[in-house]
């Protein structure tokens, strides 16, 4: 297969996230895209020249010249319109969260298996050429076995309202947030997570500073793997100064620092200010670090490129971008919110049988 013909469904952020990376790929050419919001859909066909729009995604998927279908619809719609692309013979990307509830994940997975066609997760940190250059001082050794590990995402909040409605999103700061450091946790240990206690802020009044947001403006997760490593993982809508996106990795011989969003080589001093610095910045005025290729260093043209490359050769996605490891994923995110909620540890039973690690 020389190019793999790409239709969206979604037009707003994370549509725009995968087109511009799929655009960056030789092999990729992306010819159709969906969505219910016909301005916005306007906006995103001319802004990408895609040459065919649709207000009704089975419309979409019942094009033979559809071969892959990736889905950047709002979370509660993934499940429903993952299913439709993979019964109607599409190979799937599909956005964090993989779903809303546990058991869509697990039908979604079914509905791969049955198809017998790709479904892969999106999990971009997992392709950050920051990440993955950890990952190789690592297994060379490099700080030992690794005992334990900090990861956060933080912002000042979502712009999407559906990101602010719990009904829609499932969830607040972790399932939107705090689901890349779960998944990258999870992939660095090589391991299931067994193990999840968690403290949420409540959501609404209960919040601590976005009272209008459905589901909690801060969360944070202790996490104990099957093989033994310890991780804690930090989701939050209170940080400000834009998106901050931090790694620490604790072994028996060294420390690893990482710094995805604010590792810029650039230094900036302006008095009036610029146009952008980094996603979810506030403002560019006085000192900052503006983002070089920002997309690209978050894993985002990567991860394209690695799915792209599994249709075209037929292989499987790697651990961590698989349906199941969405799941898998999902599956500890909600037990954050069990585990506040309850205010016990929640013990996780492995979903499916297939070992983690590659």
């Amino acid at each position: 297969m020389e190019k793999v013909r790409v239709a969206i469904v979604g037009s707003e952020f994370a549509a725009g996230l995968h087109a511009r990376a799929l655009e960056r790929n030789p092999h990729a050419e992306i010819i159709a895209a969906c969505s219910i919001d016909e301005e916005s859909l306007k906006r995103f066909v001319a802004t990408h020249g895609i040459p065919h729009k649709y207000d009704d995604y089975n419309e979409m998927f019942a094009r033979e010249d559809v071969d892959l279908v990736s889905v950047c619809a709002p979370n509660f719609l993934h499940k429903e319109i993952g299913v439709a692309a993979l019964e109607a013979g599409k190979h799937v990307i599909c956005e964090k969260p993989l779903a809303t509830a546990l058991e869509d994940a697990v039908a979604l997975v079914q509905a791969s298996r049955k198809a017998g066609k790709l479904l892969m997760y999106a999990e971009d940190w997992l392709n950050a050429p920051a990440i993955l250059r950890v990952r190789e001082i690592i297994e060379e050794g490099g700080i030992g076995e690794i005992l334990y590990v900090k990861a956060k995402e933080c912002h000042n909040g979502s712009h999407s309202i559906y990101a602010q409605t719990k009904e829609y999103c499932g969830g607040g700061a972790m399932i939107h947030l705090g689901i890349h450091p779960m998944a990258f946790v999870r992939w660095l240990a090589k391991s299931e997570i067994a193990e999840v206690t968690g403290m949420t802020t409540g959501g609404g009044d209960e919040n601590f500073f976005h009272k209008n947001y459905g589901g909690e403006d801060w969360s944070a997760a202790l996490v104990k793997m099957e093989n033994g490593v310890r991780g804690f993982i930090e989701g939050n809508y209170i940080t400000h100064g834009g998106m901050d996106d931090a790694i620490e990795i604790y072994g028996t011989k060294g420390v690893i620092k990482v710094d995805l969003t604010f590792g810029s080589p650039l230094r900036v001093y302006s008095q009036p200010g610029y146009s952008y610095a980094v996603e979810k910045a506030e403002t560019t005025k006085g000192w900052t670090r503006p983002a070089v290729d920002e997309e690209a260093n978050l894993g985002y043209v990567s991860e394209m490129a690695h799915f792209i490359d599994c249709v075209r050769s037929g292989k499987q996605p790697s651990f961590g971008t698989r349906a199941e490891d969405g799941a898998a994923v999902l599956q500890a995110t909600l037990a954050v919110y069990e585990s506040a909620r309850t205010g016990k540890t929640v013990k996780l039973e492995l979903l499916f049988p297939a070992p983690a690690g590659d």
